[in-house]
C-alpha cells in the first residue's frame, strides 16, 4: 500500500472512531523525551541527515535575544530543549551530549532565582522548570558576570541552577577551543 493510500485510510478510522463516540489510540505526534514539557520533536522515520547514536557531539548555545516579553518563555531556552530532545528522539543517548549554555546581554534577567525576577518583573519567572529539566538533562547553563553588574544584578541573584561565568566572551572563546559548534540563539 502506498505511503497517501496508507495516510489516507488512517484518516478514515480515525473518523469512523470518532463517529462510533470512541477514540483511536495513536500515538503521539510530539513528544518530549529528555526536556519533559519543552522543545516538542517528531522523529520522520526516512529523512537525509541523521546523528550517529555513537557519537559526541558538542555545543554552545549563545543566548542573547530576551524574546517578546520578560513574562514569557525565552524562546532560546525553548530552542535548546528542542536540540536536546531530537537528538535523543534520533537515539543519541544523553551522556553523548555536550551541551553548554551561555546567558548574557539583554537576555541576562532571564537567569534571575525566583526572588529577584519576581521583584523586578512583578510576575515569577516563567524559564524557571525550563531552567531545571535543561539542567536535569545535562545542559550546563552559565550567565555573564559582566553582564550581571552592567544590570545592576548580583550573583546572589541568580537562579541556582546557573553559574556565573567570568563573562560571556571568555566563555565563548573557552568553550569553542574544546571544539564545540557555536548556535546563536
Amino acid at each position: 500500500m502506498s505511503p497517501s493510500m496508507l495516510k489516507r485510510l488512517s484518516w478514515i478510522l480515525a473518523a469512523a472512531g470518532l463517529l462510533c463516540g470512541t477514540a483511536v489510540m495513536a500515538r503521539p505526534f510530539w513528544s518530549y523525551p529528555a526536556v519533559k514539557g519543552y522543545g516538542p520533536v517528531h522523529i520522520w522515520p526516512h529523512v537525509a541527515i541523521r546523528p550517529n547514536p555513537h557519537k559526541v557531539y558538542r555545543a554552545l548555545f549563545d543566548v542573547t535575544k530576551p524574546g517578546k516579553s520578560f513574562l514569557r518563555l525565552n524562546p532560546g531556552l525553548s530552542h535548546i530543549a528542542r536540540a536536546v530532545n531530537t537528538f535523543v528522539a534520533a537515539g543519541v543517548p544523553l551522556s553523548h551530549l555536550r551541551f553548554d549554555v551561555i546567558i548574557h546581554g539583554p537576555a541576562t534577567p532571564i537567569a534571575l532565582g525566583p526572588r529577584t525576577f519576581t521583584q523586578v518583573f512583578h510576575h515569577p519567572n516563567p524559564n524557571l522548570r525550563v531552567i531545571r529539566e535543561l539542567r536535569r538533562a545535562g545542559v550546563h547553563i552559565y550567565v555573564c558576570g559582566n553582564a550581571l553588574g552592567d544590570m545592576h544584578y548580583t550573583p546572589a541573584e541568580v537562579n541556582p541552577e546557573i553559574k556565573v561565568a567570568l563573562s560571556a566572551l571568555t566563555t565563548l572563546v573557552i568553550i569553542q577551543n574544546k571544539g564545540y559548534a557555536l548556535m546563536r540563539m
